[in-house]
């Protein structure tokens, strides 16, 4: 069992969450060390903050938090913390101080990039993990199938979605993975369709291409021959959806080579 955290971007942390966007990394850091805390039960839990304060003394308190521990005694107190993160900076944060990286999209061709993120990362003093120990499980559409053409149209809707909807113009973070997969002009071009209202625009200027970079799509020996790729680009694990169980047993079938 491992523990998956991420950090949304400011329109859902603002205006859902109703906390304060800034100093993202800063947040990230102290979370996740109070999380390891609350894991180890070695003592009540503190924290002098500045963003996750416990016990809380600010406005509104009435004095009476204290320090406390879980009465829940967990079977690992080491459980592993993997964390969804996008941009070059939060990874490096999550080669740090994390067991494992969660991508949302992830691209072989541009592995060398990520790893000079992750080299950042294992490189800083106290980083908990090496190259060697660390994991990788990006999400991964997975679609066995002798056409491939319909099967990438099929994935487009998703990925404009994501590029020209999930973020505001001027900060989406989904958007800028692309750019730097080397689609800036194509990002672009989404993005202004989609806040334009012209979503099936912004659905076909999606390049087939573009999502063939971060999908395993195609016949069994295909996506055989494109996992051994993904391996040697430093995945661990994939993260696959599946509509129903019968897809899941052809996806592992071809998978795992059955």
């Amino acid at each position: 069992m491992v523990l998956g955290l991420g950090l949304s971007g400011p329109q859902v942390v603002e205006g859902w969450y109703g906390q304060p966007f800034a100093k993202p990394l800063a947040r990230t850091r102290e979370y996740v060390g109070i999380v390891r805390r609350v894991l180890a039960r070695e003592a009540p839990v503190e924290s002098p903050g500045p963003h996750h304060p416990l016990p809380y003394r600010g406005e509104g308190s009435v004095g009476l938090g204290k320090p406390l521990r879980p009465i829940v005694h967990p079977l690992r107190a080491d459980l592993p913390i993997w964390i969804g993160s996008e941009g070059p900076r939060n990874v490096a944060l999550t080669a740090e101080i994390a067991d494992g990286w969660l991508p949302i999209y992830y691209s072989p061709r541009v592995a060398g990039m990520y790893g000079a993120w992750l080299d950042e990362g294992f490189a800083r003093p106290g980083a908990r993990r090496t190259r060697e120990t660390f994991e990788i499980a990006p999400n991964c559409q997975v679609v066995v199938t002798d056409d491939v053409d319909a099967a990438l149209d099929a994935l487009r809707p998703m990925v404009a979605f994501y590029v020209g909807g999930m973020g505001a113009r001027e900060m989406n973070f989904h958007k800028d993975v692309f750019a730097r997969m080397g689609y800036e002009r194509e990002v672009e071009e989404i993005q202004d369709l989609f806040f334009a209202g012209e979503r099936d625009r912004a659905i076909a200027a999606v390049p087939r291409e573009m999502v063939a970079d971060i999908s395993l799509v195609g016949p069994p020996a295909r996506i055989r021959d494109d996992l051994a790729r993904w391996e040697e680009a430093g995945v661990t694990h994939l993260v696959v959806g599946a509509r129903d169980l019968a897809q899941m047993r052809t996806v592992a079938e071809v998978v795992l080579g059955a």
